[in-house]
Parts: structure tokens; C-alpha cells; sequence
């Protein structure tokens, strides 16, 4: 159960020790760029082909990331949306892992608009990209993308950056506490993408910790499964909020393909935390299968075990149970067919529209409510610090 057998890649597409934390020697003095022109790096994104939008190409950000990319072809598409060789292409379904390890797009992001969200954070901001060179199995983005989901980035990112400064000014001082924060308010940077990542291509991610490190009625937060020693420099002071997402790496051989090993996630948390950033963790997604409940104790003594106090003392999470997909399950029927052994249970599971209208299957209510009690239970047994910010 460790490694699906898509199309050979030039990358290893199962998790195994590609980014080792420790390995890399990993420290707050790191320069800026070291980790993202290394071997390590190369392996989980290595560009042989560039789909773009001849504006993006135009912009100040589509001239650095080609100027790191000599040689490499680029075709020129009218819309991000919409590349036949890529978007609802059946064909590529066998090809899923070195679509994600080649291709590259660039689009510009029209639609620059900030929803409320009231979870995880306050405010979901225009993300700075769409797609992941990581394949998890469970990812919601491919839903809308059909058969390929290679990172796309939007290369207007200064247009970005000044929308959510003007938003932040706009909201004031947070009135009151909430389960985002009790001070700031949070805007999700990084909602259908990873922007540890994105960091391996260009600055975008740079760009908004600085721009947060200036507003001081907000912080930023994104989601990550991928350990970038690069983003250690950045100097977020305390405004931007990392989410370590963890899971029994029984579940992560399995289902969190090309990501860090969770080991090595837990293991950046005082180096991120040392470094100026907020470190959180996300529990996530909790599948549940036989099993479930002795490796997620075994998870939370580990995270009891290794973190130090500091981190500890200023750590929150979010439980977040999976949420699955016919349409993906189709996909991953053809690419990664043993994640579905445990993705899709009909039995336990019923179908939901979420807030965004998409018809997904989540687990039964019944099913969820006790499986959360239990998760619960297992916390204040073997991780009581580790206060719950919210499950879904």
C-alpha cells in the first residue's frame, strides 16, 4: 500500500524521504533560493513545458519565471481554463503524476474577489495559483480541472497583493474573538493550492508574507504537506500562519503522494516557529478504515513526543474528515486505484452539496459525530495541548 503504478515519472510518485528534513540540515540562516535550485527539489518539479497566457508572459512575475526556465517550450493558450491538451482529456488520466511533474501554467487571475469563510479562517483571499505538482488522492482542485491539475500560477501578482491590502484596510481592528484568531483577522493565501510549492517556481508566495508582515490587523495562513526550507528566510514576524496538515503515515503512504514525509512535517515545526511563523496543524483529512483509531494515537504521541513546548504552547488544529468525489473517484480509478479501497465507502458515506455547489459524499452524520468523539477522546488522552479549533 505504498506506491500507486501510474506511467513511470521522472520523479518518485510515493512518498518516501525525497525532502528529508533532517537530511537537508535545515536552518533559519538558509538563504533564500537555495532549496528550490537543489536536486531535491528538481524531483518533485521539473518544468519541460509551459502552457501560458500571453499576458501572463507579459508581467513582470511572468519574465522571472520564465527566465528561470531557459529552453523550456511554451505554448501560448487564450485562457488558463481552458487547454485542450490538458482539461477533460481522459487520456491523461494514465499520465497523472508527470503532468504534475512537467507541466507548468500561467494565467492571469481576472476575478480578484475575497469571500467570507468564518472556519479555518476568516477570509478566503484571491489565491495565487490553482494546481499542485503534489497528488494527493483526495484533492478537491482536479474536480474542476478534468484529468490534469499541474500548478497553474497567476502571474499578476502585485494586482493581487494590492486587493488584499485594500481589503484588510477596509475591515478595520478584528471587534472580537473568534476560532480563527482572537486578534487578527485570517485570510487563506493558499485555498486551491500549496504555497510552500509554489515557492519552488517563483516569489508569489514571497510577495504576500511580506505584504502581510505590514498589516497589522491580519495575518495570512496557508495549508501545507510539503516542507520548503526556502519559505525559513522570508521573516513572516508572526503574520503569517502555517498549517502543517498530518495523518497517520500509514494513511500518507497511501494517499499523500510526492509530499513530505509527515515525520518531516512535524519535525519544521520549531524551525518555522523559530523562524517568525504561527505553527499550526491540520488533522486532515481523517479517513477512517480499520485501523484508524490506534494509528491516529500513534500519531498524536508522536506529535506529543517530538514538539517542544514552544511550539506547543502556541499550537492549535483544525479535524478535518474527508470529503470525497464521484468524478475523482473515476479519476483515480485509473492512476491510483487502492486509494479508492479506502476513499470510497458507500456504505458509511452520503452525499452533500458543499458551499461552493459542488455534489460531494462526505461520512454519514452518524458516522462523523462518533468518529469525531473519538478523535476527541484520543486528543485530550495523549496531545491535551493541542487545542481544536474546529472540526469539520
Amino acid at each position: 500500500m505504498d506506491e500507486p503504478t501510474p506511467e513511470p515519472a521522472p520523479a518518485d510518485s510515493g512518498q518516501q524521504a525525497l525532502f528529508g528534513w533532517q537530511e537537508l540540515g535545515a536552518t533559519a540562516e538558509r538563504p533564500h533560493g537555495t532549496f528550490r535550485d537543489s536536486p531535491q527539489a528538481r524531483r518533485m518539479l521539473d518544468v519541460r513545458e509551459v502552457y501560458a497566457e500571453p499576458a501572463a508572459l507579459e508581467t513582470p512575475r511572468g519574465r522571472q519565471i520564465m527566465a528561470r526556465l531557459p529552453g523550456v517550450r511554451v505554448t501560448e493558450v487564450d485562457s488558463h481554463w481552458r487547454i485542450p491538451e490538458l482539461h477533460g482529456n481522459d487520456g491523461n488520466i494514465g499520465r497523472w503524476v508527470r503532468i504534475k511533474t512537467e507541466t507548468l501554467v500561467l494565467g492571469i487571475k481576472h476575478t480578484l474577489e475575497t469571500r467570507p469563510n468564518g472556519r479555518s479562517a476568516d477570509w478566503i483571499a484571491p489565491g495565487p495559483s490553482n494546481g499542485c505538482a503534489m497528488a494527493c488522492a483526495y484533492c478537491y482542485v482536479p474536480r474542476r480541472k478534468g484529468f490534469a491539475n499541474p500548478i497553474t500560477l497567476f502571474t499578476n501578482i502585485e494586482a493581487i497583493v494590492a486587493h488584499v491590502r485594500r481589503h484588510v484596510r477596509a475591515q478595520g481592528p478584528k471587534p472580537e474573538p473568534n476560532q480563527c484568531d482572537p486578534l487578527a483577522w485570517v485570510y487563506d493565501i493558499g485555498e486551491n493550492g500549496d504555497c510552500s510549492v509554489d515557492a519552488l517556481v517563483c516569489d508569489n508566495t514571497a510577495d504576500l508574507i511580506a505584504a502581510f508582515r505590514t498589516l497589522p490587523t491580519a495575518k495570512a495562513s496557508f495549508a501545507t504537506k510539503f516542507v520548503n526550507p526556502d519559505l525559513l528566510a522570508l521573516d513572516p514576524q508572526g503574520r503569517t500562519r502555517v498549517r502543517f496538515s498530518v495523518m497517520p503515515p500509514e494513511d500518507a503512504r497511501l494517499l499523500d503522494i510526492r509530499t513530505s514525509p509527515v515525520p518531516d512535517r512535524i519535525a519544521a515545526a520549531a524551525d518555522f516557529l523559530d523562524a517568525g511563523y504561527e505553527v499550526h496543524f491540520n488533522l486532515s483529512p481523517v479517513v477512517l478504515r480499520p485501523g484508524w483509531q490506534r494509528d491516529w494515537a500513534d500519531l498524536l504521541i508522536h506529535l506529543d513526543d517530538v514538539l517542544p513546548a514552544r511550539v506547543k504552547e502556541q499550537a492549535a488544529a483544525e479535524i478535518i474528515m474527508l470529503t470525497h468525489n464521484e468524478p475523482l473517484h473515476e479519476v483515480n480509478l485509473g492512476w491510483h486505484p487502492r486509494a479508492e479501497d479506502v476513499l470510497w465507502q458507500p456504505a458509511a458515506q452520503e452525499t452533500k452539496r458543499s458551499q461552493n455547489g459542488a455534489l460531494n459524499v462526505r461520512y454519514a452524520i452518524d458516522v462523523k459525530q462518533r468518529s469525531l468523539a473519538r478523535l476527541r477522546q484520543l486528543l485530550l488522552r495523549h496531545a491535551p495541548w493541542l487545542h481544536i479549533r474546529y472540526a469539520f
